[in-house]
């Protein structure tokens, strides 16, 4: 991994509070596979399966860059402090580009349209021309210790 790359997912992981787009838990049906060159082959961004009217929630606060169609789907891009932009396809927006938007706010509905086999959300990260993992925005779970059954004490 490069070093601009490595910056920039820390960048990311510190800039955004990490709300999740879809409620819990979210289920990944294709994960981030970045392409080795700008031009080649890869997967920018982690479709997450849901059905078709599902919300989609912002994950951080920012101003609605695009809202509309792209290539006969409905795209969401919101632009995030520090450089970073989210999309989320396809969906019918719920807001206007220009539009700022709070972290956790509802601003889409899931459609039809997705290239997966079942509905899907495509979730993208862009730091300038650069493609992020989305999912680095996500907190980090927090490992519990449970008691062993059968432990002494018990």
């Amino acid at each position: 991994m490069t070093t601009l790359l490595l910056s920039l997912l820390l960048l990311a992981q510190a800039a955004l509070p990490g709300v999740r787009p879809l409620p819990a838990p979210l289920a990944v049906a294709r994960w981030w596979d970045p392409p080795p060159t700008p031009y080649a082959a890869g997967h920018r961004g982690v479709d997450l399966s849901a059905p078709v009217g599902t919300e989609i929630r912002a994950v951080a606060g920012g101003r609605v860059h695009h809202a509309g169609p792209v290539a006969g789907r409905g795209v969401l891009s919101l632009a995030h402090p520090n450089g970073l932009r989210t999309t989320y396809e396809p969906v019918r927006p719920l807001v206007a580009e220009g539009e700022q938007v709070t972290a956790g706010q509802v601003v889409a509905v899931l459609t039809e349209g997705s290239h997966c086999p079942e509905p899907c959300l495509h979730w993208g990260l862009l730091a300038g021309e650069a493609y992020l993992n989305p999912l680095t925005l996500l907190p980090r779970p927090t490992p519990r210790l449970l008691p062993m059954a059968g432990a002494a004490g018990d």
